[in-house]
């Protein structure tokens, strides 16, 4: 039977394309005729609100179902411009930070949440805030994989060391099956110096850790959230829709590959 994969998509850095990358692979994986699970972590809800879901007037919320008042079924949706489910997130959520300290096994949560559903789907995609808080620990606890969106600049190399680190002690103490799954390229403008350099340096340190599909900086992905569809609905024939499909394929390709011994 074909096990569902739990992908968190992580990153303490703000603005590196986090909820672009976990919105716009849902809708890419979805066409493939995958069954997908989107799980906004985020208070800002902004990968609710990507994915055509209002979160000023949600009666129930990721927020509800981590802290125990709702069970999942409750909670989620479903992305009819994105074509799948969500467990929709808004401002409530920041709140859980605090009320979650004392709850048993809190960094649990979310895991054990989605024990209930993994047999619905093949992918379940959580996208995590940008802070190494308890909900990026429990977007950690739940999944097998972490994807890496980072621009190729500067900073970006200190803070993913940081957060390496952050999943090394993960896989230590709480989480044993959890793996960097892959570094993707965002944002990318081929003509800068800098990113060119960046980027021959993360293949250099994490060779095939690096997806080969890089995402480059284009106006109708950034433009695609306002209209409450991913990229792939705004503009099938964009650069970013052609990124985002070629990253489905690329993880697709990968889950068939035998495992290396």
């Amino acid at each position: 039977m074909k096990m569902v994969k739990v992908l968190a998509i992580a990153n303490q850095k703000g603005g590196v394309g986090k909820t672009t990358t976990t919105v716009n692979l849902a809708a890419s994986l979805a066409i493939a005729k995958q069954r997908v699970l989107l799980v906004d972590l985020d208070p800002q809800g902004n990968a609710t609100m990507g994915s055509g879901i209002d979160k000023r007037d949600l009666p129930a919320t990721v927020y509800h179902m981590l802290l125990g008042s709702k069970t999942l079924h409750e909670v989620r949706l479903h992305s009819t411009t994105g074509k799948y489910d969500v467990l929709p997130a808004n401002r409530e959520l920041a709140g859980a930070e605090i009320e979650m300290v004392d709850l048993k096994d809190r960094e649990n949560r979310l895991k054990d949440a989605l024990q209930a559903v993994g047999a619905e789907y093949d992918y379940i995609l959580i996208d995590c805030p940008p802070a190494l808080n308890l909900l990026t620990l429990n977007g950690l606890c739940a999944a097998k994989s972490v994807m890496i969106p980072m621009q190729c600049e500067y900073y970006a190399l200190e803070g993913l060391s940081d957060l390496v680190n952050t999943i090394r002690k993960v896989r230590g103490q709480l989480n044993p099956d959890l793996e960097i799954e892959g570094l993707l390229r965002t944002m990318f403008d081929p003509r800068n110096t800098l990113a060119q350099q960046v980027s021959e340096q993360l293949q250099q340190h994490f060779g095939d850790k690096v997806y080969r599909t890089v995402i480059p900086r284009n106006v109708r992905l950034a433009e695609a959230p306002s209209y409450g569809v991913p990229v792939l609905y705004h503009d099938k024939l964009s650069k970013g829709t052609q990124a985002y499909l070629a990253l489905a394929g690329e993880l697709l390709n990968n889950a068939k590959q035998p495992a290396q011994a």
